[in-house]
């Protein structure tokens, strides 16, 4: 049995299907991200022209420097969501030369590995993937292996893996953790396709069948499926929750904050876990631009496509060696060249030296293998965002393990930003390039997040103003500029609530500035494996800084608004009552990672029975 089977309750959830595609929404929404952008430029040039506050430069220079950023991640992120495509499923190939024409055994059918990367996660719970993978279906006849791939070498996978009959791939060691695990076993496999899962992966029957038609296209190196965690709680409405502690009185109250912001569901996804917004809007609108990058669980890979990028980068990075020594030897040695023998023994020294690796060895392996892919520009590499959820997998259980999986994307996503910028690398078309820039420098946004979060409190503690004044321009120019970029927003991610992930973006500040600290100095961002079931403790120490931000602002307020019944400061109303507002709004977006603090699941059935057994 599972040791924690508190998510068995949510075997019976199905997925929410896609957003729809409309012409007409997409039409409105790129007239109202132009409007957002012209009326934004026009704030932010009245902003550094019109509005510093010449007494308090010190102030109002980096706050006009943080909104201008801000701006600058507007743009990219207008740019990614510009365009969408119909839903469209391709049909399933029958043979292998109905997905790659030139190769030899074209008649025959295509076959597939399975892949389930595993280190120390419970044997019982890769056993459900296992049986689930089985059940795949298909039109035609294929050739589907499933593979386990153990590096933490333990007899008890062992067992269930021989037990559901799949095949058992460990190694001696743990060199390159995930990417190295998923070298190891493509040495011991030769399906014509990959499908990579995580441990806690649950495949769908239709994935292959929905999936496998984009390898019609002979330069589609892979398709990556939206990611859906199952166990997600539902939480419970608004008034439901009040009338547990306050009785009927609460329950009416309920109702009528429901009435006037609609409805509202209290511990609902506590850790903004639910990645609609990122799969269905922020991923699938790069397809456009062949820009969808891999996220590893859920993926599916054309063998071909990673071996060769994988051949193409192991000389590359053979000649760099090679380079490099033979600049040393004619530097030490004075001579103009090297000689051909030694030459030789330069490259056969390089190439042993180098790493074949069709995944890079990296903490984001998956993203930096698509990089590599999209800049081949000789062959052209395509990938596709599938719009159907086609697996399901369990969500981060508390905010320890939040904390682990974020600061692991940040510093992977920095360390590859400081290390091999995409900007700069070669074989990538524009297009392509701005969508990895609208990745990364997204991670850079705590910088100027932390500015808009304590902009208030200062005012607010101190009465100095980063602006002229908080006068009718000043809102003449900033609430058009507001008002037009939630409209925009809204059409643009319609069917999805974004508030939850804006509010996630502005908490995450600590641990992006940890992992932008991280990657300035030098250290290296190890891997860890996500935990998958739920770690005990008291998890408040980890949002120290939201809370201070919390504090900081309500005690902020209640000094203000005193000091303008008792007067004697510079404090104006109008500016009172602005940074009220804005430190509101930093408020709610801290409560939620606050509130995960402390958040419990549910108690299952069967630690309900142990409890009263003890």
């Amino acid at each position: 049995m599972i040791k924690d089977d508190y998510f068995l309750k949510f075997e019976d959830r199905t997925p929410p299907p896609p957003l729809p595609y409309s012409a007409t929404r997409e039409s409105l929404w790129q007239f109202l991200a132009v409007l957002a952008l012209v009326i934004g430029g026009w704030y932010i040039w009245w902003r550094w022209t019109g509005s510093l506050n010449p007494d308090a430069m010190w102030f109002a220079v980096p706050l006009a420097i943080a909104e201008t950023c801000a701006y600058i991640g507007m743009l990219l992120f207008v740019f990614n969501l510009w365009k969408d495509d119909p839903i469209r499923i391709e049909t399933p190939p029958a043979v292998l030369g109905d997905v790659a024409p030139d190769h030899p055994e074209h008649d025959r059918p295509i076959s597939v590995d399975v892949m389930f990367a595993t280190y120390d996660e419970d044997p019982e719970l890769v056993r459900l993937g296992i049986q689930d993978a089985k059940r795949m279906t298909y039109p035609h006849p294929i050739d589907i292996r499933i593979h386990i791939l153990d590096d933490g070498r333990r007899p008890e996978m062992r067992r269930v893996t021989e037990e559901e009959g799949a095949n058992y791939i460990s190694r001696t060691t743990n060199e390159g953790f995930k990417a190295g695990n998923l070298r190891h076993a493509m040495e011991e496999t030769h399906g014509d396709f990959l499908v990579i899962c995580d441990a806690d992966t649950r495949p769908f029957p239709t994935l292959l069948e929905h999936t496998l038609g984009y390898f019609r296209d002979p330069k589609m190196a892979w398709v990556q499926t939206p990611q859906w965690f199952y166990d997600l709680p539902e939480g419970e409405p608004l008034p439901d929750k009040l009338a547990q502690k306050f009785g009927e009185k609460g329950e009416k109250i309920g109702h009528g904050v429901e009435k006037v912001i609609g409805p509202v569901v209290v511990g609902h996804d506590p850790f903004v876990n639910d990645p609609k917004m990122f799969y269905d809007i922020i991923q699938r609108r790069r397809n456009w631009a062949n820009a969808s990058f891999c996220c590893g669980a859920g993926s599916i890979h054309r063998r071909e496509a990673v071996m060769e990028a994988a051949l193409r980068s192991f000389g590359a990075n053979v000649e760099k060696r090679t380079w490099a020594v033979e600049e040393t030897v004619t530097v030490s040695s004075k001579e103009r060249e090297v000689s051909p023998e030694l030459m030789q023994a330069i490259k056969t020294e390089a190439a042993a030296t180098e790493v074949l690796t069709p995944y890079k060895f990296h903490v984001s392996e998956d993203i930096y293998t698509s990089i590599v892919l999209h800049s081949d520009r000789e062959r052209g590499w395509k990938s596709k965002m599938h719009p159907i959820v086609e697996s399901k997998m369990l969500s981060p259980q508390d905010l320890l393990t939040w904390t682990v999986q974020r600061f692991k994307y940040a510093g992977g996503s920095l360390d590859i930003l400081v290390h091999d910028n995409p900007l700069f690398r070669k074989g990538l078309t524009l297009p392509q390039r701005l969508m990895y820039a609208t990745t990364f420098y997204s991670y850079l946004a705590p910088l100027w997040n932390v500015i808009f979060l304590f902009a208030p409190i200062l005012y607010l503690l101190t009465g100095i103003s980063p602006v002229s004044a908080y006068s009718s321009e000043f809102f003449l120019h900033l609430i058009p500029f507001l008002v037009t970029l939630e409209l925009a927003m809204m059409v643009g991610a319609w069917g999805i609530d974004g508030y939850p992930a804006k509010a996630s973006y502005l908490a995450f500040f600590p641990l992006g500035l940890k992992a932008i600290w991280t990657i300035m100095r030098g250290e290296k961002v190890t891997f860890k494996v996500t935990p998958k079931t739920r770690q005990s403790g008291n998890f408040l120490a980890l949002v120290r800084p939201q809370l201070s931000v919390l504090v900081l602002t309500l005690a902020g307020a209640i000094w203000a608004v005193g000091a303008l019944v008792i007067g004697g400061t510079d404090h104006s109303p109008s500016g009172v009552v602005a940074n009220i507002l804005w430190g509101l709004n930093n408020c709610i977006a801290m409560w939620g990672i606050i509130a995960a603090a402390i958040w419990r699941p549910a108690e299952s059935s069967g630690a309900s029975e142990e409890a009263k057994t003890a």
